[in-house]
């Protein structure tokens, strides 16, 4: 496509790609090594390109580099991202960050930028400095014309990355802005009129999701206006045109198994009623014998007495609970909501409220809200006055939204496991960068204890044994409670530290600058497992380096070995290892009680390959559950699509 978009509101609309069929592996394989050489060699005449434009852009002035950068925008406008222009572009933009930031930029960051330029996915190892990646393939875009969206992990990375690289983006005649939750409307579509648009996807499907109203209201009398040069409603964005992932596995596959609502209130004031009803008849029935609990889906169900005991329970009550379905859908969901969702684990309470704890991020979930009465049924739970029912207004998935872009690509340190899933539900190919520093990262023997109080003893008297080194130590828990749980035996042990979870996450870039001093101790959940960048302080590194306590078991592989990237970064020494707990979430689910009942007896005594494997059998079944989640959610797409016989964002 052209440098510049098409049309008032581009977006891709077409069908996703099709899977590979089973038969077609060895054939790909041997495709796959050939085409293994030729991208070999086509790095290394782009780096070559890329060196020479680098030596010919650093050797002029500021007055002649905007020249020559007003010179490089006007022919991408004109030709596109042409691969004779990528490496002109790519060596602006690397010279603008050594100017602007004095940060020196490496091949491996120039390999991942034309990667992603090639709507591809590049894995490059955590603290390999994907952020200036990032901004390379970011900015050559945008010279190009193309609006850019660069998708972080949190709002915390989209303010510090915006900020970072802003005189970066400036040099080069772009602006940046940056769309967070709480903005006003006209401060949002600011944000996405800038050249680079910094944001969470959560953030930037809603806007979508807002526009689809907006665009659904009365087509006909929008292409009226727009015709008779008319101003309609104004739009928040300026269509699907490219985004840039980071983090791009977190986004495509771990937040992609639910559909993303937007609400708005039913105005049904008799709906609290009905549901504080609900919860009282929940708190009576008994377990086993009334419902079943399945806590990998977070789901109850009721037995047939429960059913009949709930019948009988409701025969005086009003009208509305006549109705069978309703009732047992309603019942069920209030069971969950007593049963299965934890406080400081699913949500915390705060000034009244309930806020949801974000699975994969362990941070709060700023305005998300569960649905079907079931974030009502916690509100009423814990105390807190009832926000209003809500219906939905639309909703989307990411695999639809995502798929809606017209180029699409981004980074991660942990994507070759998603390899096939991400090529069958968007079309990504992933490329694997390079690694510039030798991995001096020390893994450690995994232990298991016999349960969660236990291992937060132990890791305490661990701390003490290392503080004495002077090492800083990160400790990364599933949950806010277990942080605070192992927070408590460290004060009893006398031990200095920080905490870093969902409800202590005001000064997350002062504990973030600390975590690597001297002797410091940080416990933390997933807050600190993607995008965090812990420099060692002044002689760190001759003591070995940062030294990371793996406490949780992940839901997926990749998870894990995000925390464990927080040390030994960029050719540094470090270390990590993993102690978990036999009462484990995670265990519990998938593990027969009497199978867990005898490893738990016996957890001392456990060698670290059987931990290992158990850990990471356990893994395995929940992420095929996962995958297939996300397949079926897909085919639901899929369906909708051939439903409607066209696309948009309503579903």
């Amino acid at each position: 496509m052209p440098g510049l978009r098409w049309g008032d509101y581009p977006e891709r609309i077409s069908a996703r790609p099709e899977r590979t069929g089973p038969g077609l592996s060895a054939a790909l394989r041997t495709l796959a090594d050939g085409a293994a050489r030729l991208r070999s060699d086509a790095r290394q005449s782009l780096l070559t390109a890329f060196a020479a434009q680098r030596r010919s852009f650093s050797r002029l002035d500021d007055a002649h580099f905007s020249a020559a950068v007003r010179t490089l925008r006007l022919a991408l406008q004109q030709d596109g991202l042409h691969d004779r222009h990528i490496a002109s572009a790519l060596a602006l933009a690397a010279v603008a960050c050594e100017r602007r930031l004095a940060m020196r930029i490496f091949d491996t960051q120039v390999i991942a930028a034309a990667i992603v330029l090639g709507n591809r996915l590049a894995e490059m190892a955590t603290g390999e400095g994907k952020t200036c990646a990032v901004a390379l393939a970011a900015a050559s875009a945008a010279l190009a014309g193309i609006p850019v969206h660069v998708v972080t992990a949190n709002d915390y990375l989209v303010a510090r990355d915006a900020e970072l690289l802003q005189p970066v983006y400036t040099a080069l005649g772009l602006t940046v802005g940056t769309a967070l939750p709480g903005q006003q409307a006209q401060e949002r579509r600011a944000a996405h009129r800038c050249d680079i648009t910094y944001s969470t996807a959560r953030e930037l499907v809603f806007d979508y999701l807002r526009d689809g109203i907006s665009r659904s209201r009365d087509p006909l009398q929008q292409r009226v206006s727009r015709f008779s040069g008319v101003a309609g409603a104004p739009l928040l964005l300026r269509g699907l045109c490219m985004a840039i992932i980071d983090e791009a596995d977190s986004i495509l596959i771990d937040e992609a198994r639910v559909p993303f609502i937007l609400s708005r209130s039913t105005g049904n004031e008799q709906e609290s009623g009905y549901l504080s009803q609900s919860l009282d008849i929940a708190r009576r029935l008994d377990v086993d014998a009334d419902f079943r609990l399945d806590a990998a889906t977070h789901a109850a169900h009721l037995t047939a007495p429960g059913r009949a005991r709930v019948e009988a329970l409701v025969q005086h009550c009003a009208a509305v609970w006549h109705n069978r379905l309703h009732r047992e859908e309603t019942i069920s969901t209030a069971l969950a909501a007593w049963h299965l969702y934890r406080r400081d684990r699913h949500y915390l309470v705060r000034d009244g409220k309930i806020l949801i704890i974000d699975e994969t991020s362990g941070r709060v979930a700023d305005g998300r809200a569960w649905s079907r009465g079931l974030h009502q049924l916690i509100e009423l739970k814990e105390g807190c006055a009832p926000t209003a029912a809500q219906e939905t207004a639309a909703q989307i998935t990411y695999q639809r939204f995502f798929s809606r872009y017209l180029r699409l690509g981004g980074l991660s340190g942990t994507l070759c496991e998603s390899a096939g899933e991400l090529r069958a539900q968007y079309g990504l190919a992933v490329r694997r960068v390079p690694l510039r520093c030798a991995d001096r990262r020390k893994i450690m023997p995994t232990r298991l204890f016999p349960d969660s109080q236990a291992l937060w003893r132990a890791v305490a008297q661990r701390i003490v044994e290392l503080k004495r080194s002077g090492r800083p130590v990160l400790v990364g828990t599933a949950a806010v409670a277990d942080s605070e749980a192992l927070s408590i035996c460290l004060n009893a042990a006398g031990v200095t530290h920080r905490v870093l979870n969902a409800r202590h996450d005001r000064n997350e870039a002062g504990i973030v600058a600390h975590a690597g001093q001297r002797g410091a101790v940080t416990v933390a959940t997933n807050m600190a497992g993607r995008g965090t960048d812990i420099a060692l302080g002044a002689g760190v590194a001759e003591l070995g380096g940062l030294h990371v306590i793996c406490c949780q078991i992940n839901t997926a592989r990749r998870i894990d070995r995000q925390l464990a990237g927080r040390c030994a970064r960029q050719g540094d020494p470090g270390s990590v290892e993993t102690w978990l707990a036999a009462d484990a979430p995670l265990f519990r689910e998938v593990v027969p009680a009497a199978a867990l009942r005898m490893v738990a007896a016996r957890a001392a005594s456990l060698a670290s390959p059987f931990v290992r494997a158990l850990a990471a059998t356990a893994q395995r079944l929940v992420e095929r559950r996962h995958v297939l989640e996300r397949r079926r959610l897909h085919e639901h797409d899929q369906a909708m699509d051939r439903r409607l016989g066209f696309g948009g964002p309503l579903e």
